[in-house]
């Protein structure tokens, strides 16, 4: 079964479409399942110049799987078997595709173009660079300026006697890797900051991630110093007085360092290191031990091997999920949140935040502390705010830690992974406090690896304006503002109902986070999810309210004769009730699909691969399954 939207393929099943990139077809190309016993899928493999995309020729309902290339993490040809030969296919958003090829040249053909598709060697073959969603240039522009930083800084009360903001490096004279605006001490001069800059690994200056209004308590961010064993750096002891005197309630501030102290003090032999307290007056130093990227990467690798294990025994799953050592890393990145939270908070203490280059740890802590003191941050906008601030301005090397162009394996590591699953274990904590659900998390995450938007291109914004980011490629938060209505929590009470979160961290308190790494193994799920069930309950609500809206309307017409022409008879009312409404926010007619769960209502058309749908990264079980 050939789809229309394939119907241009050649006979010999190869086309060459978009860009140079060739489009393999393959007949009778069986996918596997590893958790239903069922027989299994027969159907027709398509690659198009971004997706593989699978039509199941043997369902009763017509059902595709989509996988865009960039989420293809790697490719692997396995034995030979009885049923052909098998290509076992792993994606940075844990989706698992076995497939089993009749012939050898076909699967040799579908493994090599996979190889070169998902592997881009230039940023300009990513997908955002093609992506056309047929919006207006206005609007494109209009999306990139949705999140404005500054706005955020003066929610905060910046500037103020305190703090400014500065444009001191405009051409990243101070630091190549910040943005061109930064917020600093207003004590500070341009000489204490250059000065700063020389003594900070890659220039990364201490410079403002949130302050708390309430007792002028500021979190701030940087590198660690370069030190050594002895140097020291009078501009870079005045920039840290600056920040401790701009709280003038507090007599000393802390100076965090989340590296364990075995790797700072390599470093030192390396000419870095960590501050002396000595040379810096009343700062109190402290260690908290988490752990590098390698050791994070080595973790998730041995936390999926047993997500993929196919009949564990319940003592062989909680043996691999102890010694993978995921949900210790997990804890030791939320301790550190909440110590710096309660820092600020209670002691009433600024403090000052790094790891090594202060671009991965360093911004998961951060940005958890701001969740947990800030109610706005767990608001949908609040939350992009959060993401641009503390990950995409602050210089997380995004490009390098997913794995986006072909480069060192080594600089991959899943650090912005560890903060989504950190989030959603706050949300288990306290499920009416955050505005957005589980999915939201997860279409996040699908597209920080999908390249589909501009957003987390590239490793700062030196690079993106290199790059061209904001003129020829899309950003993300739009597309997802306008999908509120299924990625909103039902169970939020509001902005004002929880100011504060105080999350226990004791072990007990972590779970294993099966929407995430078994999401799209669906005999695993619930076979009912209250996530599905509270969003179906609110989308009848608003379809009734509407329907009782019209027929109100019309009530006029029933105390007089109705007019002969442009009004419908009263008994239209309650056939009007009975029909459907599709949910709101919904892009291009596609129907919600929860992680954890079937569809709610029905798919209106299918989408060529050329076209895919606005958020083509999510993917889901009913009528059609779409990844990419």
């Amino acid at each position: 079964m050939i789809p229309e939207d394939f119907s241009n393929l050649s006979s010999s099943g190869i086309l060459q479409c978009f860009h140079p990139v060739f489009l393999l077809q393959v007949e009778n190309v069986k996918l596997l399942d590893r958790y239903a016993n069922r027989k299994a899928a027969t159907g027709t493999l398509y690659l198009t110049a971004t997706h593989l995309i699978y039509v199941d020729a043997s369902a009763e309902v017509r059902k595709e799987t989509w996988i865009l290339h960039h989420h293809i993490s790697s490719v692997e040809k396995l034995p030979l078997t009885t049923a052909g030969y098998p290509l076992l296919i792993h994606c940075k958003n844990f989706h698992v595709a076995h497939f089993v090829i009749g012939q050898e040249r076909d699967c040799h053909d579908v493994f090599t173009s996979l190889l070169k598709l998902s592997q881009p060697v230039k940023p300009e073959e990513l997908y955002a660079f093609s992506y056309n969603p047929k919006m207006s240039k206005e609007n494109r522009e209009m999306g990139w300026k949705l999140i404005d930083l500054k706005l955020d800084y003066q929610r905060m009360g910046i500037p103020n006697d305190y703090w400014e903001v500065t444009d001191i490096n405009k051409d990243y004279e101070v630091c190549s890797t910040y943005p061109p605006e930064i917020v600093v001490p207003r004590a500070a001069t341009k000489a204490v900051v250059m000065g700063s800059s020389r003594f900070r690994s890659r220039g990364r200056i201490p410079v403002l991630s949130y302050l708390y209004k309430e007792n002028n308590a500021a979190l701030c961010r940087c590198s660690q110093p370069l030190a050594g064993f002895s140097a020291r750096c009078l501009e870079d002891e005045q920039m840290l007085q600056a920040i401790r005197e701009a709280n003038p309630g507090s007599p000393f501030m802390y100076v965090v360092d989340t590296r364990p102290k075995l790797n700072a003090m390599a470093n030192r032999a390396a000419g870095k290191g960590y501050e002396n307290e000595d040379n810096y007056e009343n700062i109190r130093f402290k260690f908290i031990g988490i752990e590098n990227i390698h050791v994070m990467r080595s973790s998730l690798q041995k936390l999926l091997e047993v997500c993929e294990m196919k009949s564990p025994s319940m003592s062989d799953f909680l043996t691999g999920l102890e010694n993978s050592g995921w949900l210790r890393h997990i804890k030791a990145v939320m301790d550190a949140g909440v110590f710096l939270a309660k820092a600020v908070r209670e002691e009433r203490v600024s403090v000052l935040v790094h790891c090594s280059d202060g671009w991965d740890r360093t911004a998961q802590v951060c940005s958890l502390a701001g969740l947990l003191l800030d109610p706005f941050y767990r608001t949908f906008k609040g939350f992009m705010v959060l993401i641009e601030k503390e990950w995409i301005a602050m210089g997380h090397k995004f490009s390098h830690r997913c794995g986006h162009l072909d480069g060192d394996p080594k600089e991959v590591s899943p650090v912005f992974t560890q903060f989504v699953e950190c989030v959603w274990q706050l949300m288990q904590q306290f499920p009416c406090s955050f505005e957005f659900n589980e999915r939201f998390l997860l279409e996040l995450h699908d597209h920080v690896y999908s390249c589909q938007f501009g957003n987390f291109l590239g490793t700062c914004h030196k690079e993106r304006e290199e790059l061209r980011i904001f003129e020829k490629t899309h950003s993300l938060w739009p597309f997802l503002l306008q999908r509120k209505q299924e990625l909103r929590n039902p169970l939020y009470r509001g902005f004002t109902a929880y100011k504060e979160l105080q999350p226990n961290t004791l072990p007990f308190s972590f779970q294993f986070w099966c929407g995430m790494y078994n999401r799209f193994d669906k005999g695993m799920h619930p076979k009912q999810c209250v996530l599905d069930q509270l969003l179906s309950c609110i989308s009848q609500k608003v379809t009734l309210e509407d329907n009782a809206s019209e027929l109100e309307n019309k009530l006029p017409f029933l105390d007089g004769p109705l007019p002969s022409e442009g009004c419908s008879s009263p008994k239209a009312g309650p056939a009007a009730a009975k029909a459907p409404t599709p949910p709101q926010d919904c892009g291009e007619g596609a129907a919600p699909v929860l992680s954890n769960g079937p569809s709610l209502g029905h798919q209106k058309h299918k989408e060529s691969p050329a076209q895919p749908r606005d958020l083509g990264a999510s993917m889901g079980d009913g009528q059609a399954q779409h990844q990419g």
